[in-house]
């Protein structure tokens, strides 16, 4: 085990791990749409035990793979832009950081947690308080991380001071379609409280139809889009996307500064 640190064979423990799921789920059922790796099925995932969700190769999960495929078939990346990324997934900064025409900019309030090792460094920004300048980026991407900002509609007003006119975003969150309207209870602090009432430790509301206003209210134009049932059933599970997640595509209007 000489010259072996501690690292190195957490690392190819690592390696080992995906060598032998590649090897168990090895066939040509299901497509990853961001590394285009096939198997037989996707892995388990999350707290619920999700089948056929997590890539075995990059790590991408359901709605990563729904997004990307969402840029792609709109080719919504064609054109050098600047990009805002909050809490950026691995498997996006991988893929944002060697585009060429893109000026890339992930960031979050807690940058340490990410050991990426990558050469594009995560910066620290609040997402309630954004240190740009108005108009500054044309292609702002925010997945899943509405949902544990106590102020929201600030955040949501910052996203769109910092978008140029006729930018655009894509802001995910989590949404039951059962709701008409979203519901928070700030007087639920504890984590077992927030996790009885939504469904998540470290959430601070359960979304409701009224999403769409919710970000409409403070400028943006949004389509919410049924991407994912443009696709069969079949395409769905080869994708290993989650047939209730709708894509919110929001746009900057030319006429707001």
């Amino acid at each position: 085990m000489m010259g072996f640190t501690k690292f190195s064979l957490k690392e190819k423990h690592r390696e080992y791990r995906k060598w032998r799921k590649e090897k168990l789920f090895k066939g040509d059922v299901v497509h990853c749409t961001i590394c285009n790796s096939n198997y037989r099925e996707f892995g388990i995932f999350g707290n619920t035990k999700r089948k056929n969700a997590q890539c075995h190769n990059c790590g991408s999960l359901e709605r990563h793979r729904l997004v990307w495929k969402y840029i792609q078939d709109n080719e919504l990346i064609n054109e050098p832009m600047r990009l805002l990324h909050f809490a950026p997934e691995k498997v996006f900064y991988n893929l944002f950081s060697d585009i060429l025409e893109i000026e890339y900019f992930p960031c979050d309030l807690f940058p340490h947690v990410y050991n990426y090792k990558g050469k594009t460094k995560i910066m620290e920004v609040d997402i309630t308080k954004i240190p740009f300048d108005d108009n500054s980026f044309d292609f702002i991407l925010c997945n899943h991380v509405l949902e544990h900002i106590p102020h929201d509609q600030l955040a949501m007003s910052e996203l769109f001071r910092v978008m140029r006119p006729g930018g655009f975003g894509i802001f995910q969150v989590p949404i039951d379609y059962n709701r008409e309207a979203t519901y928070e209870d700030f007087s639920i602090t504890t984590e077992k409280g927030r996790l009885k009432a939504f469904g998540r430790r470290d959430h601070v509301r359960w979304y409701g139809k009224d999403y769409k206003d919710r970000l409409a209210n403070v400028g943006f134009e949004v389509k919410e889009d049924d991407f994912v049932n443009t696709f069969s059933k079949e395409e769905q599970f080869k994708y290993g996307f989650d047939t209730s997640e709708k894509i919110y595509h929001c746009r900057k209007p030319y006429n707001r500064k």
